[in-house]
């Protein structure tokens, strides 16, 4: 069963070491708000992929294309700003160590830094998302384990202060892919001890720090408690 090593917001310095290298990951996600070369080094450290979605604190990744080593932007080979050989899965469906795993990155808009999106304009990039899922499923039969976001679900565990509500679009978004899991940032716990929240079937789970989960195609992912 692969396990997947899920980091948010705030650097775990205990796996940013050579030790880090007998940790047992097959996949590492990334849900935003951290240094690029973070992932680049989990991922090679761990000698695994590593897919991401932008926080509101990232960079603009927007319009770059990356294939066959060659990054893209408006037709022009351009310098890609994010983690090197890392698979942005924003506002896409990537299958990675075989799990199909969806992603929206970004948080609600409350000034005009990157990656900050109203409601309608979010709940735009979910549908378009949600599109390519359903294509991709009829396809092979095969619907999204994983749902990677930067922000949660507005009601699931977000705040009140502008910054940091949740998206109310991710209830139906949720609704529409069924995955066993959302996993999010954003919202830093400090010191709170944060529950576990579910729309459904699908447990919604703040991920800040780090995690680790069994996760299965077609079934539950499972936490696996590690002394990191």
């Amino acid at each position: 069963m692969p396990r997947v090593l899920v980091v948010a917001d705030e650097v775990v310095h205990g796996l940013w070491t050579e030790q880090v290298r007998a940790f047992p990951a097959d996949l590492v996600l990334g849900a935003g708000d951290l240094p690029f070369d973070y992932l680049e080094f989990l991922s090679s450290a761990l000698d695994c992929p590593c897919v991401f979605v932008p926080g509101n604190h990232d960079a603009d990744l927007s319009g770059y294309t990356v294939s066959g080593g060659l990054s893209m932007q408006g037709g022009f080979p351009e310098h890609w700003p994010g983690p090197v050989g890392a698979v942005n899965a924003d506002r896409r469906v990537v299958d990675v160590g075989g799990l199909r795993i969806a992603g929206l990155g970004g948080s609600v808009r409350y000034n005009y830094g990157p990656n900050q999106w109203t409601e309608r304009q979010q709940a735009r990039r979910s549908r378009r998302m949600v599109r390519e899922a359903s294509r991709l499923a009829r396809r092979d039969g095969r619907g999204v384990d994983i749902l990677l976001t930067h922000s949660p679900p507005r009601g699931t565990g977000d705040r009140e202060d502008p910054p940091h509500r949740g998206f109310e679009c991710l209830h139906r978004t949720v609704q529409r892919l069924r995955p066993s899991v959302l996993l999010h940032g954003h919202i830093h716990p400090h010191g709170e001890r944060i529950g576990e929240h579910r729309l459904g079937e699908t447990r919604v789970i703040n991920v800040v720090g780090c995690r680790l989960f069994e996760v299965e195609h077609g079934q539950q992912a499972e936490e696996v408690h590690h002394a990191w």
